[in-house]
């Protein structure tokens, strides 16, 4: 059973997200919040497994919610849901620390399969936004190869890094460096306890960040 706070200043749009979490077995809504500081309370109150986040809401603004969330330490990870298709918005809500980000027009088979893969401590971006996102990043990324953190990783580790910044799943990472999936799963975990990201969309950012890893051809 996966538990979830449901946070949007729209009672109509809590009212159908708790319709849907309702319908399946695997979800429980706990909670719900109007507006950003009451998430932030209910957060620490309820300790739900994933957070559905609006970001455009009065008084704190989702974003800051959600790294307040983050900031806590607790067990929450936050799911930034939005009709608002805008680049600085994705950038703002995963530096803050989300697991995911996407946009309120998903069917209901995509937003729980977002819910269940950030529960299970995956991430998910909507696909429409993931080139934008990798594109903005190679762009704007501040090439950092003294980072103290990638000094702290193996020659391997190192390659999975890279790996995962080119979006790689864990077979795909098995495949090509003739790994098996456990191996990899191993590998993956020590690059993110090193890196100190959350999951595999903050490793990402830092590959990215660090210039270790750019698109790939269209």
């Amino acid at each position: 059973m996966t538990t979830v706070l449901i946070v949007d200043d729209q009672p109509l749009q809590r009212y159908g997200f708790r319709m849907l979490l309702d319908s399946v077995p695997e979800t429980e809504v706990v909670g719900e919040a109007a507006q950003g500081a009451e998430a932030v309370r209910r957060a620490a109150e309820l300790r739900p497994d994933v957070v559905l986040m609006d970001i455009r809401m009065p008084g704190m603004d989702g974003i800051e919610a959600t790294r307040r969330i983050v900031a806590a330490g607790g067990r929450s990870r936050v799911l930034v849901l939005t009709t608002f298709d805008l680049d600085e918005y994705v950038h703002a809500a995963l530096r803050a620390g989300a697991s995911g980000f996407l946009l309120k027009d998903a069917r209901p088979d995509e937003l729980l399969a977002g819910i269940r893969a950030v529960a299970g401590g995956d991430a998910v971006i909507a696909p429409a936004l993931t080139r934008r996102l990798l594109d903005e990043y190679a762009r704007y990324g501040s090439a950092r190869a003294d980072d103290p953190r990638v000094e702290g990783l193996t020659e391997r580790e190192r390659e999975i890094l890279v790996a995962i910044g080119r979006g790689w799943t864990n077979g795909e990472i098995a495949d090509r460096l003739v790994l098996s999936e456990s191996t990899v799963k191993t590998h993956v975990g020590r690059v993110l306890a090193k890196t100190g990201a959350r999951d595999r969309v903050q490793a990402v950012i830092f590959a990215y960040d660090l210039g270790l890893a750019r698109p790939q051809p269209r």
